[in-house]
């Protein structure tokens, strides 16, 4: 049983003594966190900030779409480096990873022979032979040595933390916070080196929000509070302020972003979850391509919108009474004006313009249709920079 009933959740509080959390990690920016009230999920058995006591959901949205958002994720970052390391990537990947130039980054997703979904991140080339791979949660790491055997490659974690900068003030703190200011080019999916008060930092024009952003990697070597402060200080201007998920979250969906796990996982194919430009087919070969080649390319999985009321997540989608489909995904959009979500339909016969009913977060089954994905800014011009929308708010 899930244990999110939409009335109550468990999450992670520090409290004083020892025991039974030997496999969790806190990131380095912890007791940064602390003095504002963090509620953490464990996510790669590694603590991220679901909320925080010093303000809303709410109001982290309006910073996130006005201003700028900092979140210290969970995402956790394997190594692969040696002479096979493109090799096995590219068999992992459903992408063409030999395309994928160094100093560059790309989205990337694994998949079962079955071409059920494994996982989905953020893959980095920092050299000819040497690639990290920031992933959602999920044990890639086995499924990767296990297919690894033969190969000349070594497989490990380098103990790296991701953090997002998010919002449309993220490139004004770059540029304010690097001591060469904002590296040029610096595009959609780039990957740079910069300096943040002498401290060398890899860089990444990415992010989980469809904002304007970047995310920044912190490594052992680094010293974590200075290198914080410089860029604290540096968006202060800005109105930088760290948030949590559960503000995220909203804007993820609205922007038709898929959580591991929950939007996807083993039973659905890319095809199903509009993940399909991601999968190469004309590669030689990669785990589950023999399953896609004969997989259906039409999606099940859309969007909600619901003006009674908020989705409920693992709440049935209904069609003449009759159970089609199951809510992935709910939030109430304040942008946006109603409740908003993913619907995981069990068929592909019914999509966008489709009228069903929705359990929701208050328990009452509200009537919804079913919409196009992202809800808006169906170009993506917003993080590629292309569209200022700073909507008013909050």
């Amino acid at each position: 049983m899930n244990s999110s009933d939409g009335k109550t959740r468990d999450l992670v509080t520090t409290m004083t003594g020892a025991g039974w959390d030997y496999s969790q990690s806190r990131h380095p920016y912890h007791y940064i966190e602390r003095p504002k009230g963090p509620h953490y999920c464990v996510y790669n058995r590694r603590h991220m900030a679901c909320c925080f006591d010093d303000h809303t959901t709410e109001q982290g949205y309006w910073l996130l779409r006005q201003k700028a958002a900092v979140l210290h994720t969970g995402e956790l970052p394997l190594q692969f480096e040696g002479p096979d390391a493109e090799k096995l990537l590219d068999k992992l990947f459903t992408k063409d990873i030999t395309q994928l130039k160094v100093g560059r980054c790309a989205y990337g997703v694994a998949c079962f022979e079955d071409g059920g979904l494994l996982v989905d991140g953020i893959l980095l080339r920092l050299a000819e032979n040497k690639f990290w791979y920031a992933q959602a949660d999920g044990d890639f790491y086995a499924w990767a040595r296990a297919h690894a055997a033969g190969m000349d490659v070594t497989i490990s974690d380098p103990n790296v933390y991701v953090s997002q900068v998010q919002g449309p003030k993220a490139l004004d703190i770059l540029a304010a916070a690097s001591d060469h200011g904002t590296p040029e080019p610096f595009g959609y999916f780039a990957m740079k080196q910069v300096e943040f008060g002498g401290q060398k930092v890899i860089i990444t024009r990415t992010g989980y929000t469809n904002e304007l952003g970047w995310e920044f990697y912190t490594e052992p070597q680094h010293n974590a509070e200075a290198l914080w402060a410089h860029i604290e200080a540096a968006g202060k201007p800005f109105g930088i302020e760290i948030f949590g998920l559960d503000a995220m979250n909203i804007r993820r969906i609205e922007a038709g972003i898929l959580n591991a796990g929950s939007d996807f996982n083993e039973t659905t194919t890319p095809y199903d979850v509009h993940l399909g430009r991601f999968v190469d087919e004309h590669k030689a070969d990669f785990i589950g391509k023999a399953a896609l080649q004969r997989a259906t390319r039409q999606p099940r999985l859309h969007g909600i919108k619901c003006t009674g009321g908020e989705p409920l997540i693992s709440a049935d989608v209904k069609m003449e009474g009759k159970r089609c489909g199951i809510v992935t995904a709910g939030a109430t959009s304040p942008f946006l004006g109603y409740g908003i979500g993913y619907a995981l339909m069990d068929s592909p016969t019914h999509g966008p313009g489709s009228i069903i009913t929705v359990g929701c977060k208050d328990g009452t089954d509200q009537s919804a249709e079913l919409v196009e994905l992202p809800y808006y800014d169906k170009l993506a011009e917003i993080p590629r920079g292309k569209l200022v929308d700073i909507p008013e708010g909050g």
